[in-house]
């Protein structure tokens, strides 16, 4: 396994962030990361020469978010082959990293597939491995294209639910380019609303513990010039009840069968919050996100992350491969048992809709999102 660290330059022109990236130098191929642990102190790219280091780097979340894990996957795949390592082994490491977010086991099998069929049609090595990275790179331009049909559909559904504009949204989390081929999930319906004036404040949860809406959000937000403000997750009730906030909009990482939404840690309240005050809540995904083996929410296996993100306090710094984080300011007394799901999960009568490349669900119904993921099969087939 091996990293190597380097200052990102030119790619970081405006919002045009290389999140990822494949290249090709004379040593061999490699994918590119953003860092997104060290944001948004620093810029700094992580360059993954083999399918460990890329686990290493989803499981420090150095790459996150839906979307771009299965774009980080389906790569992976592409560079085990392209160095001839087993593929296989590869598919299962990557996969494996992070259980929630579906669409890293889809990006996974996509590039595996390509790979496999390729060998069964007698193409050498060098043609299968070439298979699989296109289609990842088929995969990343998808999403980068379907980023574009979310944002508008999501915009529609403010528009017609929020007639008038000047429209107040908090967003839990991060879901914007950073996650994204393109420019996000929920973030860029509250960037397509900005664009043409009618986003009048972007609140931004922190998120805790790991702080993506503090570190990467208001980082989003501040370089497109956006009215935001940032607050702790508790104070998000307040907000609510001094009628501050029109409606809620989060991304996700698995969408079950019935409508059930497993999100950030975090999300789950926002629901019931918006419930109680007659806000909508609105979830942006991909339908890739969409899991029909999934049943509902109660079968959604809930990542468990490391009790020390909870009990201490660690500011973006340089990772080292294999040791294991922790050595921040502790915030609790020595031993202290902490709980530390990655994600809650949020039943289908609590989301107003379900916005994806594919078109609204709303109301949410197990029905209703069947038939729309069967459609999306349908163009895609």
């Amino acid at each position: 396994m091996a990293d190597q660290y380097a200052q990102s330059g030119e790619d970081m022109q405006s919002m045009g962030i290389s999140v990822i990236r494949w290249d090709e130098p004379p040593e061999g191929p490699v994918l590119v990361l953003l860092d997104q642990r060290r944001l948004p102190a620093e810029e700094v790219e992580l360059v993954c020469t083999d399918a460990p280091a890329l686990v290493h780097a989803i499981r420090t979340l150095a790459v996150r978010g839906a979307p771009l894990l299965g774009i980080a996957g389906a790569y992976g795949v592409a560079l085990a082959a392209a160095r001839g390592f087993d593929v296989d082994e590869a598919a299962a490491a990557l996969a494996g990293a992070r259980p929630t977010a579906v669409n890293l086991a889809v990006g996974v099998r996509r590039a595996r597939a390509a790979y496999r069929t390729a060998l069964t049609d007698g193409q050498g090595q060098e043609q299968a491995a070439a298979a699989a990275l296109a289609a990842a790179r088929d995969l990343h331009r998808e999403d980068a294209a379907a980023s574009g049909r979310m944002a508008q559909h999501g915009l529609a559904l403010l528009e017609e639910l929020l007639p008038g504009g000047g429209h107040r949204v908090l967003t839990h989390c991060n879901s914007g380019a950073l996650v994204s081929g393109g420019e996000g999930t929920a973030f860029a319906v509250a960037l397509a609303a900005h664009r043409v004036g009618r986003l009048r404040r972007l609140w931004v949860d922190e998120t805790r513990p790991l702080l993506q809406g503090a570190r990467l959000t208001a980082y989003e937000a501040a370089r497109h010039g956006m009215a935001y403000t940032l607050l702790t997750d508790n104070a998000a009730g307040s907000l609510f009840a001094a009628g501050e906030v029109d409606a809620v909009l989060i991304g996700a990482d698995r969408i079950a069968a019935d409508g059930s939404v497993a999100n950030k840690v975090g999300s789950y309240p926002l629901a019931v919050l918006a419930r109680y005050h007659h806000v909508p809540f609105i979830v942006v995904a991909p339908v890739t996100t969409v899991d029909p083996d999934t049943p509902d929410g109660a079968s959604i296996e809930v990542e468990q992350r490391p009790g020390h993100e909870v009990t201490e306090f660690t500011a973006p710094r340089v990772p080292v491969p294999g040791v294991e984080a922790g050595g921040g300011i502790a915030v609790a007394p020595l031993g202290t048992q902490a709980y530390n799901p990655a994600f809650d999960v949020t039943p289908p009568e609590l989301v107003t809709a379900i916005v994806t490349d594919e078109g609204v669900v709303s109301p949410v119904t197990a029905d209703a999102l069947a038939a729309l993921y069967d459609r999306s099969r349908q163009v895609t087939i």
